[in-house]
């Protein structure tokens, strides 16, 4: 959205200069893009007559010019524009005018003298072209300034406006928003309709109301197509980056920037019958005034006539139906048309227009009739004519319900004190309608305000007037409190992620068993027990999951599946001293090869310490640890407790021989059952200096008994380590030719490396040694060479 400055204070004048009121503009949410002077600074150009035209005496190109700039006062120009001739009116500049990038001075042309110079725009920075003088209008005062008279110290606002301000899409709702922010009188006319001096109309018809709510439109005739269109319509079209193309289509341009209402002029000669607002039809096309032939397809609005449509409705009319030289009687249209029927057809079309743009935003349907009548009044002015009366055809228009705009609300939302006076100074600024009731308002949004439909809105609109930079800014306060348990914990959806990604599926399985699995899985004899059980092998609660997961493996293997991996997330019920708990738990089953059958590796059973792999990549970052332990459902050598610090946490292990053979399974799975409280339970993190120095690595080899373990030793080396040592972690078992009977031989990877500087030999031989001295001292080890 374009305008020119000078357009807009005449209808708002604020005592603030052009950068102050752009700055204001902007600060209120309608944001000023750019301001830029209509044309560049020069002086002492006059409007000159040019009074005779002769040949110059040595230049066939050049011309000696007598000019009049006024006040008797004649000059003597030699001029090469190509149109210059007598009686024309053209600016010039005189001796010692400064002009873009040059200063006139008098000066000899082939032996003529020459006291000034006849400009062309391009001479006078207005335009980037010209190939000859600036032609002035014939009523152009002789000896008046240019600048004045031209308006050149006018500037041209560049709005960026959100799709929510249709309302400052007009100058007059700029001039609105204006008046608002600087507490300023606003000077808006209402245009008298026209007298009627015919009889003449055409009949309207609406089938489409919801798309066209209201309807305006009325016959002109006698019109003069060919008549001037003024000059300072022409100004402030071109500074509002439209072309003059004619008188009456420059008088709709002209009225759509005014008010904001897009209008359309149809010669009456090509209209057969009436206007009738409808969907297109199958099979219909329509050529556009910008040349492209579009075949319509229902659901595009068009305007059309008794024969066939003549204008896509709020986007463009069409070529049979326009305005020409040859028209001498007119139809005026203005209309509204819904957004929501605007919404979205330029990208079906293929093209936006200024039109368009408006209509989908939302325009002022109460101002559709008086864009008519200023309209009409414009031509009548500009292009004579005798009007008719006008037809309107109106429906259901869209509501405008009063909304509540509490005092307090707005003062907790904004976090300012305004008292109830202040809100309403500043809703009368807006011009709002509002009635009050204690402290409250009802405020009725305008017709032109289709961003308003909650209080929120309103709150919206005190800010913007009251002024953002005058909301002072303060930081939130707030209790700084350890944070709330639920913090601490991981989603239940992360763990499913982690056994999804390694290659488990989940399964959900009823919460009431069997009793006998209870007893063999669980050495459970008192589970508890259902009152009225759906059935008699699901008598009792469960406390494990265990039992569920065993039995869909045994479904699964019916159906030939040879590799099976299991999860599910559930809970557990148990009873102790009268007293139920309902633990959720994590149980996980893996049955067949570790890996899928493949070429490219050998094929394994599945084993315990594939699963304990699985564990712990479910912990991660904390390490569990596992200690030896039995089970009833479990492999006695073949289980273990999992631990995680003091607190036991489930177990893992094969499952029993005896359970194998019971339950007729051609192998044993492995399975394992973890707390979810546990594994949903996190530390808070803890910040570790990253190291900028090179990493050291040292193996230590150790023969110990083979009873220890392994563990018990990583974990006593980890809690005792020197500070250096960032590692160590096990990466050789051996038992075999070359170690005693009874005896294994451990390798150890020591990782080491200081935050301050670069290890020296003796600081890692030292670390290392402590170590070693930790193994022979604890666990009598000796060193392997």
């Amino acid at each position: 959205m374009k305008f020119s400055e000078n357009w807009l204070r005449t209808f708002v004048n604020p005592p603030r200069a052009s950068g102050e009121l752009a700055e204001l503009l902007t600060m209120s949410g309608v944001e000023v893009e750019a301001l830029e002077p209509v044309a560049p600074a020069f002086d002492k150009v006059m409007v000159a007559q040019v009074m005779s035209v002769k040949k110059h005496a040595d230049a066939d190109r050049l011309s000696l010019c007598e000019v009049s700039v006024g006040a008797g006062a004649t000059l003597s120009i030699v001029c090469g524009a190509p149109n210059v001739k007598a009686g024309m009116k053209a600016p010039c500049a005189l001796e010692g005018a400064r002009l873009p990038g040059l200063t006139i001075k008098k000066t000899m042309v082939r032996g003529v003298e020459s006291s000034g110079m006849l400009c062309s725009a391009r001479e006078l920075g207005l335009s980037g072209e010209g190939s000859g003088l600036l032609v002035l209008p014939e009523d152009a005062p002789v000896g008046a300034d240019i600048r004045q008279y031209l308006e050149l110290d006018d500037k041209i606002f560049t709005l960026k406006l959100t799709p929510n301000r249709a309302d400052c899409m007009s100058v007059t709702g700029v001039a609105r928003e204006a008046a608002a922010i600087t507490a300023t009188s606003l000077k808006i006319e209402r245009v008298a309709p026209s007298p009627v001096e015919i009889n003449d109309s055409l009949q309207v018809k609406v089938n489409e109301p919801e798309a066209c709510p209201r309807y305006c439109g009325r016959v002109v005739r006698g019109v003069n197509p060919a008549a001037a269109t003024p000059s300072w319509m022409v100004r402030r079209l071109e500074r509002s980056g439209l072309r003059s193309l004619s008188a009456i289509v420059d008088i709709t341009n002209y009225v759509m920037l005014e008010l904001g209402q897009p209008l359309h002029a149809f010669d009456l000669a090509r209209i057969k019958g009436g206007i009738t607002v409808r969907y297109a039809r199958k099979g219909e096309e329509l050529l556009l005034l910008n040349d492209k032939k579009l075949a319509l397809i229902p659901g595009l609005l068009v305007i059309a006539d008794d024969a066939k449509p003549l204008a896509l409705a709020g986007i463009m009319g069409g070529q049979e139906s326009a305005v020409g030289t040859q028209t001498r009687d007119m139809f005026l249209e203005s209309a509204f048309f819904s957004p929501e029927m605007i919404a979205g057809k330029p990208r079906i079309v293929g093209f936006a227009t200024d039109s368009s743009q408006r209509f989908e935003r939302g325009v002022d349907f109460a101002m559709t009739r008086d864009a008519l009548e200023r309209a009409t009044q414009l031509i009548l002015q500009i292009c004579g004519g005798k009007v008719g009366p006008v037809t309107e055809a109106s429906h259901a228009l869209p509501k405008r319900d009063p909304i509540q705009l509490r005092v307090a609300r707005a003062q907790r939302i904004l976090g300012i004190k305004l008292d109830k006076e202040q809100v309403g100074s500043l809703l009368r600024r807006l011009q709002f309608s509002f009635a009050e009731d204690h402290e409250a308002f009802y405020v009725t949004p305008h017709s032109y305000r289709f961003d308003l439909a909650i209080e929120e809105d309103l709150i919206e609109e005190l800010a913007r007037i009251h002024g953002y930079e005058a909301i002072p800014a303060s930081l939130p306060k707030a209790a700084q409190n350890m944070l709330p348990d639920s913090e601490l914990h991981r989603d239940v959806a992360t763990v499913r992620r982690i056994l999804v990604a390694r290659d488990y599926q989940e399964i959900i399985s009823y919460s009431f068993v069997d009793e006998q699995w209870e007893q063999d899985y669980c050495g459970n004899a008192e589970p508890v027990r259902l009152k009225n059980p759906l059935a008699g092998h699901l008598s009792v609660m469960r406390s494990s999951i265990a039992g569920s997961l065993i039995d869909c493996l045994r479904f699964n293997l019916s159906y030939k599946q040879p590799r099976i991996r299991l999860f599910e997330i559930g809970r557990c019920f148990t009873a102790a001293g009268g007293k139920y708990a309902q633990p959720e738990k994590l149980g996980g089953l893996a049955y067949g090869d570790s890996l899928p059958e493949q070429w490219g590796a050998p094929t394994r059973p599945v084993d315990f310490f594939d699963i304990k792999s699985d564990i712990e990549a479910l912990f991660w970052p904390v390490s569990p640890r596992f200690v030896k332990a039995e089970h009833t459902a479990l492999h006695p050598g073949k289980s273990a407790q999992v631990w995680l610090g003091e607190r036991r946490v489930g177990w893992l292990g094969e499952l029993h021989p005896k359970w194998q053979q019971k339950y007729q399974l051609p192998q044993a799975p492995l399975l394992f059952e973890l707390e979810l409280e546990a594994l949903t339970a996190r530390a808070l993190p803890q910040t570790e200096e990253v190291s900028k120095f090179p990493l050291v690595r040292r193996d230590i080899a150790v023969i110990v008994d083979a009873s220890l373990s392994v563990q018990a030793i990583l974990e006593d080396l980890r809690a005792k380590r020197p500070p250096q040592v960032t590692e160590i972690a096990l990466f050789d078992l051996y038992q075999g030719k070359g170690v005693d009977y009874g005896k294994k031989s451990l390798a150890f990877r020591v990782l080491l490396q200081d935050t301050q500087k670069t290890m020296t030999d003796a600081e890692v031989e030292a670390a290392v040694a402590q170590l070693v001295q930790i193994l022979q001292q604890q666990y009598h080890a000796k060193l392997r060479i």
